[in-house]
């Protein structure tokens, strides 16, 4: 099946998805790569509510411009460095849509099952294109302390995709077959 969705999802949409549909999304992310994850963790009120967002794990490159930032390429980062906090980021934040490449591993799977949520999979290598998908730059947190990739952007995206749902809510896995 191919879906064309606007952010946020609510879990009767998320366990409508199987592994091998895919996804184009409207709405906002957030990108969150190992060091964003924890920070996020280990911040006691975070300035933005990512459970009304997908998130992306990505490190993009970004020009300052005298109107704010250019997304110059955004393309998906290796998903399984962030095994080791996903299961307490789903419970936490209850993000609904993961976007990544390469898979994530069991204990993202349960917790997928538990909260409700699917990992899809964004081309490796296709950053320019990716970029090419989000509207605006709403706005960006820990920039300075953490620097460009690993800092969180919010992107406003149309039509984001393809999205190639791996990784389902009932347990299913591209990976696994």
């Amino acid at each position: 099946m191919e879906y064309h969705l606007a952010l946020p999802l609510k879990d009767d949409v998320i366990k409508k998805f199987k592994v091998g549909d895919i996804i184009f999304l409207s709405g906002t992310i957030f990108t969150a790569r190992d060091e964003a994850h924890h920070t996020m963790l280990h911040t006691e009120k975070i300035p933005f509510d990512p459970s009304n967002m997908g998130l992306y794990h990505c490190g993009p490159l970004m020009k300052k411009t005298n109107k704010g930032w250019d997304v110059i390429s955004a393309g998906p980062t290796t998903s399984s460095r962030m095994e080791i906090f996903e299961e307490e980021f789903l419970k936490r934040f209850n993000v609904k849509i993961i976007i990544g490449k390469g898979g994530m591993g069991e204990r993202t799977q349960k917790a997928l099952e538990k909260y409700i949520c699917v990992y899809t999979s964004y081309t490796g290598g296709a950053g320019a294109l990716a970029a090419d998908k989000i509207m605006n730059v709403k706005d960006v947190y820990w920039y300075d302390k953490l620097g460009m990739p690993e800092a969180v952007w919010i992107f406003e995206v149309k039509e984001y995709g393809p999205l190639v749902v791996a990784m389902d809510a009932h347990g299913n896995s591209i990976y696994k077959k």
